[in-house]
C-alpha cells in the first residue's frame, strides 16, 4: 500500500537513489535535506522537496505530521571537525521531532560494526545514532551495511580512484581486513521492501553480498574488471598516518570523508545477513558484476541536470575522470535585487572580463598558447545568454534567469569543468555564490587543482564582491 514517507538526508547517495525508488513504486515521498536543488529539477512523481537543517529542525515536526515511514540518512563524515558530537546532536533533534510527531516506523541506514574498543569515530557515531534515535520510543529499524559497490559510493570511489590514479598501490595493513560488500541494487531493494514488513519492536538486521572478500582482494577484483593492472604492495603503517593532504591527491573522494572511511576498515567487518535474507529474498549481485555495472552507469555521469544535459560536456568525459567534482568558490551577501545580480553576472567574457583578476585570466590563457591551444575570444553583443553561447573559450550550458548561469571549461586542462553563478533570494538579502567544479583525470588532474586553489580563492572571493558591488549599484539608482 503506498505510504506516506519522509526521507531525512534525500539529498545523499543513498537518498537520491532511494528517493527515485519510492517514487517509482507509488509512495508520497517527502525528500528532505539542506539543499534539495537537484532533487527538485528530477521533478519525480509524488515527490516533494523540503529543505531542511537538523541542526535547526525547527519546522521538522510539521513535517513528520502524518508519516508513516521515516527513513534516517544522515551522515557527517564529510563536515570534518567533532563529527561524533555533530551526528549525535542531528540525531537528538529529530528524536526531539519524533516524540512531538510520532511515525509508525523508522529505517535507518547505519554500517556494520566492529569490536567497541576497536570502533573508528565514524563506526562509533553510527552507533550513538542508532540509540539516540531508539529513544523515540518508536520501532527502529537498523540495517547495518558495509561496502557499497555502487556509482557515488564514496568507499567505492577511493578503490575506484586508488587503482585508475597510482601507478602502484600500497595501501596499509588494513587490505587483509575482510568484509561482505553489496551492490547498491540489492541494498536498495532492502531499503524499498522493509515496508512491507514493518517491525513492532527495535531490531537490528544486517545486509552483505553474496562474497566475503578481503580489501585487497576488491582491489584485485577491480583491476581485472577494470583492465587496469596494478602492483599491489601492501605496507605496514597504521591508517592513523594518512594525511587529508595525501587524500587530496589520489582520489577525488572528499579528504574528510574518505580519511572517515579508511580509519573504519582496520578490522574484519562480517554482516551476518541470515535473517535478512529469510525477511527479504532476493538475488544477490556478486562483486564482480556490480563493479561491471557501476562503472558502465558512471560513464553517464554527465548526463545530468548539472551539467545542463550538455551534448558536447558529454562527448568530453571519459571514465577516468573523478566521480567526485573538486571546487572552489565563494559566497556573498548583498542587498542587491535579484535582477541587478542577474544582469551583472550575464555581462561576462568579452571586453569586460571577468571582474576582477583579469591580469591572471589572461595569464591563464596564455597557458594553453604555450600548448599550441588559441583560445577563442568574444561574446554575444546582447545582454543576456543564452545556452549555446560562447564566452570567449566558455560554453554556456545552463541559463536559469535569476537562479543560476553555468559555463562549461574550455581551457586544455586533464579534466572536465564548470564555472556557476548561482542567486538566492534569502528574504532580507540576496546570496551570490561563485564556484569552480572540476572532475580531476587522474593524479595530474588532482595536481592541476592543487596548483589552482590559490588563485581560485583569490579569483572567486573577489569576482563575487565585485559583481555584488555593481549590483548594488544598479539596484540603488532604480
Amino acid at each position: 500500500m503506498p505510504q506516506r514517507i519522509l526521507v531525512l538526508g534525500a539529498s545523499g547517495y543513498i537518498g537520491q537513489h532511494l528517493t527515485t525508488a519510492l517514487s517509482q513504486q507509488g509512495h508520497q515521498v517527502l525528500a528532505a535535506a539542506r539543499s534539495t536543488e537537484r532533487l527538485q529539477k528530477q521533478n519525480l512523481p509524488g515527490v516533494t522537496c523540503h529543505n531542511v537543517d537538523l541542526n535547526w529542525p525547527v519546522a521538522l515536526p510539521a513535517l513528520l505530521a502524518g508519516v508513516d515511514t521515516l527513513y534516517y540518512l544522515v551522515h557527517s563524515m564529510g563536515e570534518g571537525g567533532d563529527f561524533i558530537a555533530h551526528e549525535r546532536q542531528v540525531a537528538m533533534n529529530v528524536r526531539d521531532a519524533l516524540l512531538q510527531a510520532p511515525v509508525k516506523q523508522v529505517i535507518f541506514l547505519s554500517s556494520l560494526q566492529a569490536p567497541e574498543n576497536e570502533q573508528s569515530d565514524h563506526l562509533r557515531a553510527r552507533q550513538l545514532t542508532a540509540d539516540t534515535l531508539r529513544g523515540a520510543n518508536i520501532p527502529v529499524t537498523e540495517l547495518r551495511a558495509g561496502i557499497i559497490v555502487g556509482a557515488g559510493s564514496a568507499a567505492f570511489e577511493v578503490m575506484r580512484d586508488m587503482v585508475y590514479n597510482l601507478p602502484v598501490l600500497t595501501p596499509p595493513r588494513w587490505v587483509r581486513s575482510r568484509t561482505t560488500p553489496i551492490a547498491l541494487e540489492n541494498l536498495l531493494h532492502y531499503l524499498v521492501a522493509l515496508l512491507d514488513h514493518p517491525a513492532e519492536q527495535h531490531r537490528v538486521l544486517e545486509a552483505a553480498g553474496p562474497e566475503v572478500l578481503s580489501y585487497q582482494e576488491q582491489f584485485e577484483h577491480f583491476m581485472r574488471v577494470s583492465g587496469r593492472r596494478r602492483w599491489l604492495l601492501p605496507i605496514p603503517f597504521p591508517t592513523r598516518w594518512i594525511s587529508v593532504w595525501f587524500l587530496n591527491v589520489i582520489t577525488s573522494v572528499p579528504p574528510t570523508t574518505a580519511k572517515a572511511l579508511i580509519q573504519g576498515l582496520k578490522h574484519d567487518l562480517l554482516a551476518d545477513d541470515r535473517a535478512l535474507r529469510v525477511l527479504i529474498p532476493q538475488d544477490l549481485i556478486r562483486f564482480d558484476d556490480a563493479v561491471r555495472n557501476t562503472l558502465k552507469e558512471e560513464e553517464k555521469l554527465v548526463n545530468s541536470s548539472d551539467w545542463g544535459y550538455d551534448a558536447q560536456a558529454f562527448a568530453r568525459w571519459r571514465p577516468e575522470y573523478g566521480y567526485f567534482p573538486k571546487q572552489a568558490g565563494c559566497t556573498v551577501k548583498t542587498t542587491a535585487s535579484l535582477a541587478a545580480l542577474w544582469e551583472v553576472v550575464n555581462q561576462i567574457g568579452g571586453k569586460e572580463g571577468y571582474f576582477f583578476g583579469n591580469v591572471l585570466w589572461k595569464t591563464r590563457g596564455a597557458m594553453d598558447l604555450l600548448v599550441g591551444h588559441r583560445l577563442a575570444k568574444g561574446r554575444p553583443a546582447r545582454p543576456y545568454l543564452e545556452v549555446g553561447d560562447a564566452v570567449d573559450s566558455w560554453k554556456v550550458i545552463i541559463v536559469e534567469p535569476e537562479k543560476q548561469l553555468a559555463l562549461l571549461f574550455g581551457m586544455k586542462a586533464p579534466g572536465l569543468g564548470r564555472l556557476c553563478f548561482t542567486l538566492k533570494d534569502k528574504g532580507d538579502h540576496r546570496e551570490l555564490d561563485v564556484r569552480a567544479w572540476w572532475h580531476p583525470h587522474g593524479m595530474p588532474g588532482l595536481f592541476y587543482w592543487l596548483f589552482m586553489i590559490p588563485a581560485h580563492l583569490f579569483i572567486f572571493r573577489g569576482m563575487a564582491k565585485r559583481i555584488a558591488q555593481r549590483a548594488e549599484q544598479k539596484t540603488e539608482k532604480i
